[in-house]
């Protein structure tokens, strides 16, 4: 029987998560849904925990540790739902998390994925790193979300409880329908981890797809779970998977200049780093651009196999100049208009 809503926890060594907040979601969970956790090889004793203490929760024990993308293609493949949720375990969700969303997709059909409120866990009147109100980014591929700009996180006033359209949806709370999942070949299993979620909502957009924030629901995000923020693999992964998917989605017409631009900046980037003392992190933007080079043919057929097209929610200036020049701190102090329709 398929279930409408699967919840889908992708678990590495997160015992401590587990047992902190699993309670609440069971609490919280509605009838329709059920739980599953995807367990990416844990060394620690996840398995044991779960079956000791959540009988109802259903395991699905993945052979060895495959990152986000490929542990998330893996799981699901194994889940016939309606709706997948794809929760990060270190998650605290509230009372009617799950409703107005599902409510909200079962009455939109060109929504592919949505997003709640993301708020931070330790400044719970703040929004959170990972996907705040909803993630955009600029013509350059750099990301960033209403609520947060760069490491500038807002205070929630209630300034984002708008339902609109955005660009990407945080892979940290993604509600992401499973037709569409699947029709999409799910998450680039390349990627291993970070701004496969990107990636992911970037080529369902220009599928025709649309990608939504909803603030009816909200959920508390602790953030940095399984790999901290200053942290060199981190670097290379998140140049390395932005390099590729701008060459995997951008139209033909902007490559050359979007590109151009890139490679000046990722070197100023990379020579910050060496200057700040992060050699290590400095090596990790040398190694994701000749991780690009070296892998450009294959790339290439996976680019000739995809659709590419103007978009909505791309920020056509630059956020990088407008944060660290123009002092630009908030979303809202983004010029709209400049925004792709």
């Amino acid at each position: 029987m398929t279930l409408q809503t699967a919840i889908v926890i992708l678990n590495w060594n997160g015992k401590k998560y587990l047992n902190d907040f699993l309670p609440t979601l069971l609490k919280y969970l509605p009838q329709s849904a059920g739980v599953f956790v995807a367990d990416n090889n844990s060394s620690d004793d996840s398995i044991d925990f779960i079956e000791k203490n959540f009988s109802s929760i259903e395991l699905i024990k993945l052979k060895e540790n495959f990152g986000y993308a490929q542990g998330y293609n893996e799981a699901l493949r194994q889940i016939d739902a309606k709706y997948y949720i794809l929760l990060n375990s270190d998650i605290e969700v509230t009372e009617n998390w799950i409703e107005p969303i599902i409510e909200f997709l079962e009455q939109n059909e060109n929504v592919a994925a949505c997003q709640p409120k993301i708020k931070s866990w330790h400044q719970p009147e703040y929004f959170e790193y990972a996907g705040a109100g909803g993630g955009f980014i600029d013509f350059l591929g750099y990301p960033f979300c209403r609520g947060r700009i760069f490491q500038e996180m807002e205070k929630d006033f209630g300034q984002y409880n708008d339902t609109i359209e955005v660009f990407w949806a945080s892979g940290a709370c993604m509600f992401v329908r499973a037709d569409v999942f699947h029709k999409l070949n799910g998450f680039d299993e390349d990627f291993f981890a970070h701004m496969e979620e990107i990636d992911f909502c970037w080529r369902a957009k220009n599928m025709g797809y649309k990608v939504v924030y909803h603030p009816a629901s909200t959920v508390y995000h602790i953030g940095g779970g399984t790999l901290p923020k200053s942290n060199p693999m981190k670097t290379y992964l998140n140049f390395r998977n932005n390099f590729c998917l701008l060459y995997k989605n951008l139209p033909q017409k902007k490559l050359f200049i979007v590109f151009f631009y890139r490679l000046l900046l990722d070197g100023v980037a990379a020579f910050k780093f060496l200057l700040d003392g992060g050699f290590k992190d400095f090596v990790a933007v040398m190694k994701a651009h000749f991780y690009f080079y070296k892998n450009w043919p294959k790339l290439k057929r996976k680019r000739k196999m995809l659709t590419q097209k103007q978009v909505s929610g791309i920020y056509l200036k630059n956020i990088a100049l407008n944060h660290f020049v123009g002092g630009v701190k908030r979303f809202d102090e983004l010029d709209s208009e400049k925004f792709s329709k």
